[in-house]
């Protein structure tokens, strides 16, 4: 029997990703939100615009769809600009998830399955002897991001102990992958080296600390596993998303600009260098793996071929 999914933020990256997987893989009815108006139309999807930082609209958009599972993915996800606007991003992420979660209980939706989207950051500075990190790794976030994350995932729990409800954490590790925005590292170099490409830009890019070893996940690996963990996933518990290995981002850099046959000067910019950063997050996903069978199946080399070409056929 078909069911009532509704994804929120779906006309993001995750989320356009996680629908079109939704799409090919179940029949289920599919509900979408979106704040910034797009072109949205795809068949099976209901698109709602709706701004779920206001109680009022997070409640009447339950009430239209009364969903069987949500994925909860709106957020501001920019732990870079969470520097320059930490007001926002904290308010924001914590404001629209209390609010769905509110709607919820208000609608006596309890047996709804609800995939909470935390994040690898919350982890923030782990010692070299906590490596890699598992879901009992100490939490020491150091961004705002990082904190409004850490907050969504408490709530989360919180909801499934208060009132029991159907509630999985997810903490994702980095994930790239086409349809990125360039205001996270990978996608930023993609489209410079584009730009670079078709001769809209100088023959010169610029790079903040390219020494932080990060565990890349192809997005499109990790809407899978949310999947799962919604079908799969015990409530009240949390799961590592993340392949398990860690690369400098200089080494993806390095792969990047070996996919072009242009020449290419790298220059340090201390403008792109954050306040703090931290040094390697790298994931153990062991428990997800156990409890789902999930593995990532596409290789680095491929995800950063079709950023590439992503980046060419729009630029």
């Amino acid at each position: 029997m078909a069911k009532k999914i509704l994804i929120t933020g779906a006309s993001g990256f995750v989320g356009s990703h996680l629908v079109n997987y939704l799409l090919e893989k179940t029949d289920d009815e599919l509900f979408g939100t979106y704040f910034f108006d797009k072109n949205l139309e795809k068949s099976r999807v209901t698109f709602l615009k709706a701004d779920l930082r206001n109680e009022d609209e997070a409640f009447a958009l339950i009430e239209r769809v009364k969903p069987d599972a949500i994925y909860h993915l709106a957020a501001f996800a920019s732990a870079a600009k969470s520097f320059k606007s930490p007001n926002e991003t904290v308010v924001n992420n914590i404001s629209s998830q209390i609010n769905i979660l509110e709607a919820v209980r208000k609608s006596n939706l309890s047996k709804c399955r609800i995939l909470i989207i935390s994040s690898a950051d919350i982890y923030g500075y782990v010692s070299q002897e906590n490596l890699p990190i598992d879901e009992e790794t100490p939490l020491n976030p150091a961004n705002p991001y990082a904190v409004s994350k850490l907050t969504q995932d408490f709530l989360g729990k919180q909801y499934f102990l208060s009132y029991g409800f159907q509630i999985i954490r997810a903490r994702p590790f980095n994930h790239i992958g086409p349809g990125q925005s360039p205001n996270f590292v990978v996608a930023s170099f993609a489209q410079k080296i584009v730009e670079i490409e078709k001769g809209k830009r100088d023959p010169v890019l610029p790079i903040g600390n390219v020494e932080a070893k990060r565990d890349f996940t192809d997005v499109r690996d990790v809407v899978r596993a949310y999947a799962l963990l919604v079908e799969k996933g015990i409530a009240g518990e949390v799961y590592n998303v993340g392949t398990g290995v860690s690369y400098k981002v200089s080494d993806i850099l390095d792969k990047l600009l070996s996919l072009t046959k242009t020449k290419i000067k790298v220059e340090v910019d201390k403008s792109f260098i954050r306040p703090s950063d931290v040094p390697e997050l790298v994931c153990d996903p062991t428990k997800l793996k156990k409890l789902t069978g999930w593995e990532p199946k596409i290789p680095l080399e491929k995800t950063l071929k079709d950023t590439l070409d992503y980046w060419r056929n729009i630029t």
